[in-house]
């Protein structure tokens, strides 16, 4: 059975290897297993070492305590499948899980990053007058 905290970890592993445009295999040959092994992690069917998380951590560029922000403290699987429902019943406000499986809105976030900070600024502007307008 999947504990929360794996599943939470393996999701924070892929978003932050799509994020950076890393493949599976790229990420296993990286830190040394086949790429099987890093779709376990990312599915929260195989807990990650202590010692894996480490290094996935230096092969993604982020510290290890990235794969734990906003855990949260779980009584039990349920009430951590409960609060997931929750996020993904209003589609409209887009939440962030959602977010990061849409391949388009990853896209958009890589390209927005590649800006310099002046123009990325005004697009920032620009957007949100937009969806205020709305």
């Amino acid at each position: 059975m999947k504990h929360h905290v794996d599943v939470h970890v393996g999701q924070r592993i892929r978003r932050r290897r799509w994020m950076v445009g890393m493949t599976q295999q790229q990420l296993g040959q990286a830190v040394g297993i086949k790429f099987q092994q890093i779709q376990k992690y990312e599915t929260g069917m195989n807990r990650v070492s202590a010692s894996r998380l480490y290094e996935i951590s230096k092969a993604l560029d982020v510290p290890v305590a990235f794969f734990f922000e906003a855990v949260g403290e779980h009584a039990n699987e349920n009430e951590a499948s409960d609060q997931v429902a929750e996020l993904t019943v209003d589609k409209a406000e887009a939440p962030a899980a959602d977010l990061f499986t849409d391949k388009e809105a990853l896209e958009l976030i890589r390209c927005y990053f590649r800006l310099p900070e002046e123009p990325r600024k005004r697009l920032f502007e620009l957007t949100r007058s937009l969806t205020k307008a709305a």
